[in-house]
C-alpha cells in the first residue's frame, strides 16, 4: 500500500504566471455553461474567441459557468483573465499549487481556492489531492482543474436535466453546489479508508505480522492528509459566511445563497469527527496489537519457566551423581540407575500436579 500523493509544488513569486503541476501533457479544453430557469446551453471544445463571442451575446441575467481543464497554458490563462477583468495575482494563485484553502474578496470577485481529494484505486487507496479554483463574479463563475475529473458530473447532469433547485439559483448557489460535490469526494475517501481501518482492527485481534503496524502507520498518515485539507476549508467556510454578515456582500453571493454554505461547513466538522474516529480506533489496534504481543511473549515465557523449573531438579540430581569421587554409595547399588530415573519422573509429575493445583498454566 503507499502513502497519500500530496502534490508537492514548489513556491512561486507573487504575480508570476508559471506553471509548476504535475500534468504539463493534459490536453486544454473548455466547457461553458449558460442557463436560466427556462433556457439552457452547453458548450464543449469551443476556442476562447468563440466563447467570448458567445458570452458577450448571452443575456446579462442568465448565469455563465466557464469550466477549463488543463493550466499548463500560461498565454491562455492571460487571456482569461484579460476577459474577465481578474487581477493577474489573483491568476497566479491559480497555479501556485503550494497554498493552503483559501477565500479572498476584491470589489466584485470573490476567489475560493480548495484542495480536492478522491482515492485513485479502492485496493491501495492512493489518495490524490489536487487544487481546484473558482472565481465567482456577478452571474459568472469560473473554475480551474489541472485536469479532467468527476467531481462536477453531477451538477452538469442537474443543469441539463433541470434537476433540484440550481437552475432557479444565482451563481452563489451553483458554486455552493461544486463545493458539496468536492466534498462528496472527501466522503467517499473517508468511507473507503474506513473500511480498511476495519479490516485492519480485525487483523490485529487475530495476526501478529509486523505489516499490520506498517498498515496502520500508512492509513494513520493517509487521514492526517486528508484532515490536513479539510481543516482550512472549515475554517474559510466559516471566515466566507461571517465575512457576509458583515459587510453585506450582495453581489458575489446572496443572502438566499449564503445559507447554504453552512451546511458545508456542518459537513466539514462531520468529515473531521470521523477522521478523528478513526484515528483513535487506529491507535486502539496499535494498543491491542502491543497488548497482544505483550500477553503472547508473556504466555511463552511461562511456558519456558515452567519448563526451566521442571528440569531444575533433575539438573541438581544428575549433576550430583555425575561428580567422579570414589566414596559414593548409591554408584555401587545393583539398580541405582532405575531408581534415580522413577525419583526423576516422581519429581516432574508432582512438579506438574501442583503447577495445575495452582492454574499456573
Amino acid at each position: 500500500m503507499r502513502r497519500v500523493k500530496y502534490k508537492k509544488a514548489r513556491k512561486l513569486q507573487p504575480n508570476s504566471l508559471e506553471y509548476a503541476g504535475s500534468f504539463p501533457e493534459v490536453p486544454i479544453s473548455m466547457q461553458l455553461f449558460i442557463y436560466d430557469e427556462n433556457t439552457f446551453e452547453e458548450y464543449n471544445d469551443l476556442s476562447l474567441k468563440e466563447i467570448e463571442e458567445i458570452l458577450i451575446a448571452a443575456s446579462p441575467h442568465a448565469i455563465k459557468w466557464f469550466n477549463l481543464h488543463g493550466l499548463h497554458d500560461i498565454d491562455l490563462l492571460k487571456e482569461v483573465g484579460n476577459f474577465f477583468h481578474i487581477e493577474s495575482y489573483i491568476m497566479a494563485e491559480i497555479l501556485n499549487f503550494s497554498r493552503r484553502t483559501r477565500v479572498e474578496e476584491l470589489d466584485n470577485t470573490l476567489f475560493f481556492s480548495v484542495k480536492a481529494i478522491l482515492p485513485y484505486s479502492n485496493e491501495d487507496i492512493l489518495v490524490g489531492i489536487e487544487q481546484i479554483s473558482f472565481i465567482l463574479q456577478e452571474n459568472v463563475l469560473l473554475s480551474f482543474q489541472e485536469k479532467r475529473g468527476a467531481f462536477f458530473n453531477l451538477i452538469r447532469e442537474r443543469i441539463r436535466t433541470k434537476t433540484g433547485q440550481i437552475r432557479r439559483k444565482d451563481s452563489g448557489y451553483l458554486l455552493y453546489g461544486l463545493l458539496d460535490s468536492l466534498m462528496e469526494s472527501y466522503f467517499v475517501t473517508l468511507d473507503l479508508i474506513e473500511d480498511n481501518v476495519e479490516q485492519i482492527l480485525l487483523e490485529a485481534r487475530t495476526k501478529y505480522h509486523k505489516q499490520i503496524l506498517v498498515s496502520i502507520e500508512e492509513y494513520t498518515q493517509q487521514l492526517q492528509e486528508v484532515k490536513r485539507a479539510i481543516i482550512p476549508l472549515r475554517e474559510v467556510l466559516y471566515n466566507l459566511k461571517t465575512q457576509h454578515d458583515k459587510k453585506n456582500v450582495e453581489c458575489q453571493i446572496s443572502r438566499s445563497s449564503i445559507v447554504f454554505f453552512d451546511r458545508l461547513q456542518y459537513k466539514s466538522y462531520e468529515m473531521l469527527d470521523q477522521i478523528d474516529y478513526n484515528l483513535n480506533k487506529l491507535d486502539s489496534a496499535t494498543n491491542y496489537y502491543f497488548s497482544s504481543q505483550s500477553n503472547r511473549m508473556n504466555e511463552i515465557m511461562k511456558v519456558l519457566t515452567i519448563v526451566s523449573v521442571v528440569f531444575i531438579p533433575l539438573t541438581f540430581i544428575v549433576g550430583v551423581y555425575g561428580m567422579n569421587f570414589e566414596n559414593m554409595p548409591e554408584l555401587k547399588t545393583e539398580n541405582g540407575y532405575f531408581y534415580t530415573l522413577w525419583v526423576m519422573l516422581g519429581l516432574v509429575v508432582l512438579m506438574i500436579t501442583y503447577f495445575k493445583w495452582r492454574k499456573w498454566f
